[in-house]
């Protein structure tokens, strides 16, 4: 049985002493009050989930007051007593938003098992509202990981665009994080709620890409037996993340350049055009202005994309990003396969820093597993490395490494005892053992968050 805190609000004093003894027996916090007006005090003093409330109190009317509560505390369930059932006040409380109408005396027996009902339905919506906030806060823009110039230049460009409709374009490499640049984005726009739906383009031939993107009517083809609705329909009032755009067939081009210009569709096999709002955010390693000189690419749909354009760097133009990145993937893999891990020791720090990563973030993620995994002692050691990486020679960036290596390894530190803390710069700087102005130059000058 889920407990909470209930308010019970009756003028009724005998009443009211009777339904908290058998209601605290239940595991239940009661809090109470005599009238609307010192229970309004309680609501909003008090973290209550349910309030079960009389309907007529010498200062006002309980269906009347559910209209209030509704407006002030939405979280918190209702359900109204009377002593003299009244059908329609009992409709007219439902629809201010009461969970339930109940009579005195009569339903005794039903009070308990309803409290739980609606208990249950509390504690329902509080775990989607934490659910909710655990994604947001995954995919908001605190999470991209990067103190360098590039990474917050990019970062600052798509906090711009987040909250307008505008289609937005993202380049940069292979594996440099551009989807995850896409759920930041649509994190940060008031499609936040809706449907984020990404789909890449270079995984499907033009046949199949064509009934992925808008869908399908029955017979439209041998296996087409039953409609189907397509990623753009399915993404609508949401954001779809199409990557690797340079991909698709220059015929689907002009299906995609439709529902940009007109924000509608047709299916396959259909005749009638589907009506969509939905946001577009493309991603793409290719060179599309060539692609347009050279035919690949239509060259209305690049102008429609490219209303917004951010190019994400590579991860050797952001080397300083590097130990910040690793040890950031260590504390995921360490909790998923081998919590012993508490670290890295400089010469591996040293030696990512070195490597050239062709493969960018994605790579570095790959690297990191291999390692936690191979490791034997706490520390991960240049021998935790693959062979390659280990025999890697400096690369062209290697001047500034000796400049800027131990200021990685005290940017992360303090990364780290920021993060132990909670964010309490007072709490981080005793722990240093620096003085508080100091720390507050180094997340300053490191742009630590």
């Amino acid at each position: 049985m889920p407990a909470g805190n209930i308010l019970l609000i009756d003028d009724e004093e005998k009443l009211r002493s009777l339904l908290k003894r058998i209601i605290t027996l239940e595991g239940f916090t009661v809090h109470e009050a005599n009238d609307l007006k010192s229970g309004l005090k309680v609501l909003e003093k008090e973290a209550v989930d349910l309030l079960l409330c009389d309907v007529k109190l010498p200062d006002g009317n309980g269906v009347q007051f559910v209209s209030t509560v509704r407006s002030k505390f939405p979280a918190v369930e209702i359900i109204l007593l009377t002593a003299y059932g009244n059908i329609a006040d009992g409709i007219q409380a439902m629809k201010n938003g009461a969970f339930d109408y109940i009579t005195k005396g009569d339903d005794n027996d039903k009070i308990i098992p309803l409290l739980n009902r609606a208990m249950e339905k509390v504690q329902l919506q509080k775990r989607v509202q934490q659910l909710e906030q655990q994604v947001g806060r995954r995919y908001s823009f605190d999470s991209i990981l990067g103190g360098s110039g590039p990474i917050r230049e990019a970062i600052t460009l798509a906090r711009k665009v987040a909250p307008t409709d505008a289609t937005v374009l993202l380049l940069g490499e292979t594996g440099t994080g551009k989807e995850v640049f896409a759920q930041a984005i649509h994190a940060g726009s008031k499609r936040a709620g809706k449907p984020f739906l990404p789909l890449n383009c270079s995984a499907f031939s033009k046949e199949l890409l064509e009934s992925e993107l808008f869908g399908h009517k029955a017979g439209a083809f041998t296996s087409a037996v039953k409609d189907k609705k397509g990623l753009i329909e399915e993404a609508n009032t949401g954001t779809l993340f199409l990557d690797e755009i340079g991909e698709m067939h220059i015929e689907l081009q002009s299906k995609l350049l439709r529902v940009l210009e007109t924000n509608e569709f047709i299916k396959v096999g259909d005749t009638k055009p589907t009506k969509v709002n939905v946001r577009i955010i493309a991603a793409t390693n290719r060179h599309l202005q060539k692609d347009v000189e050279e035919g690949k690419f239509r060259e209305d749909l690049y102008y429609r994309l490219n209303v917004f354009t951010i190019s994400l760097p590579a991860l050797d133009d952001r080397r300083q990003d590097i130990p910040l990145l690793a040890d950031h993937f260590l504390r995921v893999f360490a909790e998923k396969t081998n919590p012993r891990i508490e670290g890295m020791d400089l010469l591996f720090i040293d030696q990512l820093q070195r490597h050239n990563w062709k493969g960018n973030i994605r790579e570095l993620k790959n690297v990191m597993e291999r390692a936690v995994i191979l490791a034997d002692g706490p520390m991960l050691t240049l021998k935790d490395l693959p062979l390659e990486l280990q025999q890697s020679s400096p690369s062209s960036n290697n001047h500034e490494l000796s400049a800027f290596s131990l200021a990685s390894v005290e940017k992360l530190h303090i990364q780290r005892v920021l993060n132990h803390t909670k964010g309490n710069k007072t709490e981080a700087a005793r722990l240093l053992n620096i003085g508080l102005t100091t720390l507050y130059r180094k997340i300053e000058e490191y742009h630590l968050s």
